[in-house]
């Protein structure tokens, strides 16, 4: 850590940077940021910096304002956006610590930290390669308006937005993220971002600066770009499936030869976890009402907690490894979207798996799409449940959660709630163009 402070003093010096930025989010994800100088930096990096964090949401009460920054100088990157003749910009994402220097409960990237610690208390250390999908309109109005007609991997001129992909995998590359495809998607306008695996923490701290680094990307060739589950009616929504592994030292904890399917009993018993508590953590993964118009029936996004080896339709997917690529063992866990708190979804969704693992679940029986197919009762009779259906459902399932609780931690869990349950009852109140447009003339 000493060296990587150095080498970033050195690089602010030696590139003339003028600002460097501190970021962090609050507990619904939202990207924070202020500015210091290189004179504060040395600062910075021993100390922290001081903010009000009664100002920042879910953080803490006026009479606990008081917080530090504390840069993380592993993250440090020169913005390729915010250069200029009077010197570039760098960023680090930060720890947020009280004043007495202890990790501050209501810090998300703090969560993911205490989550990653337990599951290396268990020998394993957390893997994750995301897929993110999202949609490029001509401007942020409430009616979308797409820029083309394409679908599910065309290369053709009906994909004008090929060149805004090239230009933010040029800076995501810039940013050392590494991305390691990317295609239009199935619906008018929409595209995916695939990207390279690596640890929890530093996926999380990728995916928050992936959403940024896409909208300053769409801004600039004067278009905008959203993350949004669901805004186009007809259309697929945005999803963000997650490729999940557990290693144990430089081994996949997920593979074994001699496994049915080659799953080892820890990838098992980390899936079993994920379908028992689906349904608890879904208001973290899926937390915005709009998250449950893209988890319907008819799209490509799962309703049920099934789990296959090669069905769309599942929850948790087990893909297919290529012959003698044991690393590449995995599971797909396909519910979350791209708006959602990252650092607060990897916890709760390490969390399920570890206690699948931990408490020896049984892995139900394989399901593949015939689910759909099924009475409610013969679904009832197969054990297999239905996801919540909207936010107020998951809300329900996520208070009953113990397991929720534990992993965010009571002051996130709270606010967390407190957050949402007002965020539904806005939505309850709220008279939709759909019902004027049905019932107005009529009634």
């Amino acid at each position: 850590m000493e060296r990587q402070k150095e080498y970033v003093l050195s690089t602010v010096q030696e590139r003339s940077i003028r600002f460097i930025r501190l970021w962090f989010t609050d507990v619904q994800g939202f990207l924070k940021s202020f500015a210091i100088t290189p004179a504060e930096l040395d600062l910075a990096l021993d100390e922290g910096i001081s903010f009000d964090g009664s100002s920042i949401d879910g953080f803490s009460r006026s009479h606990e304002a008081d917080m530090l920054a504390r840069p993380d100088p592993t993250t440090f990157q020169i913005l390729p956006w915010r250069t200029g003749d009077d010197g570039g910009v760098a960023r680090m994402f930060c720890d947020i610590v009280t004043p007495d220097g202890e990790p501050f409960a209501g810090d998300p990237r703090g969560v993911l930290r205490r989550n990653l610690a337990k599951a290396a208390e268990l020998g394993y250390s957390f893997y994750v390669a995301p897929e993110i999908e999202y949609f490029y309109f001509e401007d942020s109005s409430p009616d979308p308006v797409v820029l083309d007609r394409g679908g599910y991997f065309d290369l053709t001129p009906l994909d004008v937005a090929q060149e805004y992909r090239r230009s933010t995998i040029t800076v995501l590359e810039q940013l050392g993220i590494p991305v390691a495809f990317s295609h239009h998607e199935v619906s008018p306008s929409q595209h995916e971002l695939d990207l390279r695996h690596t640890d929890a923490m530093a996926m999380a701290d990728n995916i928050t600066t992936t959403r940024l680094t896409v909208k300053e990307i769409a801004l600039e060739h004067g278009i905008y770009a959203t993350f949004m589950p669901k805004p186009l009616e007809a259309y697929d929504g945005s999803g963000m499936h997650l490729h999940l592994s557990l290693f144990k030292g430089d081994e996949n904890a997920f593979h074994d030869e001699s496994g049915e399917y080659g799953l080892s009993k820890e990838a098992r018993g980390f899936i079993a976890g994920l379908l028992r508590h689906s349904s608890e953590i879904t208001a973290v993964t899926n937390q915005w009402v709009n998250s449950y118009k893209r988890l319907v029936g008819g799209f490509d996004a799962p309703t049920f907690e099934t789990w296959a080896r090669n069905d769309q339709s599942a929850l948790v997917r087990v893909p297919a490894t290529k012959k003698g690529k044991i690393d590449s063992t995995r599971i797909e866990f396909r519910s979350p979207d791209a708006a959602c708190n990252p650092y607060l979804a990897l916890s709760v969704i390490l969390a399920a798996g570890l206690a699948g693992i931990s408490n020896n679940y049984e892995l139900p029986p394989e399901t593949g799409s015939e689910i759909l197919s099924m009475s409610r009762t013969e679904r009832r009779e197969s054990g297999v449940r239905h996801l919540p259906q909207n936010l107020s459902d998951a809300i329900q399932a996520m208070e009953e959660s113990e397991l929720v609780r534990e992993a965010l931690g009571d002051h996130v869990f709270e606010w967390f709630l407190r957050n949402k349950r007002r965020e539904w009852a806005r939505y309850e109140q709220h008279v939709s163009r759909y019902e004027l447009e049905e019932f107005l003339p009529v009634l």
